[in-house]
């Protein structure tokens, strides 16, 4: 399982061959469509439909997750009262990837330390 926070999203919705490569290695690996926690939206989106036009439509190839539960937010909470570090988003984030999946995000100071304290989460740097 892949899972985007803002710093992800925001570098594969760039159209660019970096990207494009990217996106097919994780085609590849069988890890897409990549889930994105409705709370990183606020993170990658402005509320202003013509900056975010480029951004909703590569989030239309996403699984986004409306919905946080009350388990994977106490999850996130532990995760980041554990890390001592790393915002709200970055818990919610990791605990949606475990257990045993990937993160693809921007802050992975935070995400690792977060990563650290959760089961089998992988990080990786966008």
């Amino acid at each position: 399982m892949l899972v985007l926070d803002g710093g992800g999203v925001s570098h594969l919705a760039v159209r660019s061959t970096q990207a494009a490569a990217i996106i097919t290695v994780f085609r590849r690996e069988g890890l897409w469509p990549p889930i994105v926690p409705g709370v990183v939206l606020v993170e990658c989106l402005s509320g202003r439909p013509d900056l975010d036009a480029r951004t909703n439509q590569f989030l239309k190839t996403c699984d986004v997750e409306i919905v946080l539960s009350a388990a994977r937010a106490r999850r996130g909470a532990y995760l980041r009262g554990s890390a001592r570090r790393g915002s709200a988003v970055d818990a919610v984030v990791v605990a949606t990837a475990e257990p045993g999946g990937t993160v693809y995000g921007g802050d992975v100071d935070d995400l690792r330390s977060l990563a650290g304290h959760a089961t089998g989460v992988i990080v990786e740097q966008a």
